[in-house]
């Protein structure tokens, strides 16, 4: 890389510099991941695709019982600089205790849950277990020393590595199997690539540490509780009263919304060691202005994504996908919204943990939980899978209500209401512009739609670059500064 190229990306502010590098990362494992799914929703079918959303979602449990918020606990003490290997330490010590008890939790559920004894499950998630001790406590103690962009890579090495992995088993004939091994092979190596700047050195730990990590884990993992209610608790209840292949169709609408989570997901991963660490010195004045930013930043891609999704979504599952998934239109649809109401659930989120309150955000998260669980039960015998979707968008809504309400006594939670309006109409322009393409060219391939995506994209970003030029500069500068040519007409 050209040495004048370096100097101008140090010279960018860090928060920023490690958005841009994360949301490259972002944006590029996710087109892989795209197509990746493509591949094996063609190959494999609804009912296989099904099957391996159900072991993310059951390791998504019992890794949460395998961490119990001791991760989120260590990158807090670990990130206010004192004590750092003890705590790491005594991080390992922990997460190695609590893996053993949720294997063993694990072993004796299993007999009782019908999905858990296909496809040899529990073996898998046994050995992604494993795996996530040694990736997870090596990613964590980076991130907790605040080399956020060295934990952003490895994320990014981490998808890279599974797909390729996974589409290589797939294509020589391991079926789902493959899907399970690429994803456990990816986490070791994740693991691997910190090494270098895994700097840690063992070291003794008292009851101090352990009850530092304790006090402040308790909340994360109830909080992480109720994430992973979010994230998972519609795939579980949509395999328990529907089919695996409804399973398979839900995940893989959900997974097309991501699309307009890019900056979201790049944004927030560089806030919460920054955060704590001003929150650790009693400097919470400069947070209100970066939060208020990353919140804009965020709604720039989900809203367009949900104007142009609705109308598309259907179509877009049928040709990206096959057929079969293409009856998760309108669910698809829903999720979009939901995604709308994630950039404020997301940063309130991390916002009010990293400056000490998860507490606070326990009880957001977990009354959005119970709401999420209640709704689940009540909607998805009734409506299918787009009761699931309802469920997570209301249940998502509360919590984001809920964060604001409390983070408001801390910081000054305000949203840029002329940005905002800029993005809502640039975004509604852009959906007129696809309805009447709809009403003149039918999307009868896939070319077509894609035509249809890329003139509703350039369309919405010319004009909210006409009207909001402090984005606009603001991007441009960022552009320019990472060597990425800028059309001098906008």
């Amino acid at each position: 890389m050209p040495p004048q190229l370096i100097n101008r990306i140090s010279a960018i502010p860090p928060i920023q510099r490690q958005s841009m590098i994360q949301l490259g990362v972002t944006i590029a494992v996710t087109l892989f991941g795209f197509v990746s799914t493509m591949l094996f929703s063609h190959i494999l079918g609804k009912d296989l695709m099904g099957v391996y959303y159900l072991f993310l979602a059951y390791y998504g449990v019992f890794n949460m019982i395998g961490d119990a918020g001791f991760g989120g606990a260590a990158v807090k003490r670990i990130s206010e600089g004192k004590d750092q290997n003890a705590y790491l330490t005594a991080y390992a010590t922990l997460r190695f205790l609590l893996i053993i008890v949720s294997t063993l939790v694990l072993l004796a559920v299993s007999p009782y849950f019908v999905d858990l004894k296909e496809y040899e499950l529990v073996h898998w998630i046994i050995a992604a277990l494993a795996a996530a001790f040694f990736g997870g406590t090596i990613t964590m103690g980076v991130y907790g020393l605040g080399h956020v962009g060295i934990r952003n890579l490895a994320t990014g090495v981490n998808e890279f590595a599974r797909i390729l992995i996974q589409i290589v088993a797939v294509l020589l004939g391991y079926s789902v199997a493959g899907l399970f091994g690429g994803f456990i092979i990816a986490i070791i190596i994740s693991g691997i690539f910190c090494l270098k700047y895994f700097t840690f050195r063992p070291a003794r730990f008292t009851t101090r540490h352990l009850k530092s990590l304790i006090t402040y884990s308790l909340w994360i993992f109830l909080i992480g509780s109720g994430s992973l209610i979010f994230s998972y608790a519609d795939t579980i209840f949509i395999g328990y009263f529907m089919e695996n292949g409804d399973v398979g169709v839900y995940r893989v609408a959900l997974q097309l919304t991501t699309a307009g989570t890019f900056i979201t997901t790049a944004i927030a991963g560089t806030l919460t060691p920054k955060f704590s660490n001003w929150s650790a010195k009693g400097d919470l004045t400069r947070i209100p202005g970066i939060l208020t930013r990353s919140i804009t930043y965020g709604l720039l891609l989900a809203v367009p994504a949900a104007a142009g999704g609705i109308l598309l979504s259907e179509r877009l599952l049928y040709f990206f996908y096959g057929a079969d998934f293409a009856v998760g239109g309108t669910a698809c649809a829903i999720l979009l919204l939901l995604q709308i109401v994630n950039v404020f659930m997301v940063f309130l989120g991390t916002t009010l943990s990293a400056i000490d309150h998860a507490r606070q955000s326990f009880y957001a998260s977990g009354s959005a939980a119970i709401l999420n669980v209640v709704l689940n039960v009540l909607l998805i015998p009734i409506i299918g899978i787009e009761g699931a979707a309802v469920a997570s968008l209301l249940s998502i809504t509360l919590n984001a209500v809920l964060l604001r309400h409390y983070l408001k006594h801390y910081v000054d939670v305000r949203c840029d209401l002329r940005a905002a309006a800029h993005i809502v109409f640039s975004a509604l322009l852009m959906a007129a512009f696809i309805l009447v393409y709809l009403q003149f060219i039918p999307l009868t391939n896939v070319f077509l739609v894609l035509i249809a995506v890329a003139a509703g994209a350039v369309l919405y970003f010319v004009v909210l670059f006409r009207l909001d030029r402090e984005i606009h500069d603001e991007i441009a500068d960022l552009a320019k500064q990472f060597g990425l040519p800028w059309p001098c007409w906008l």
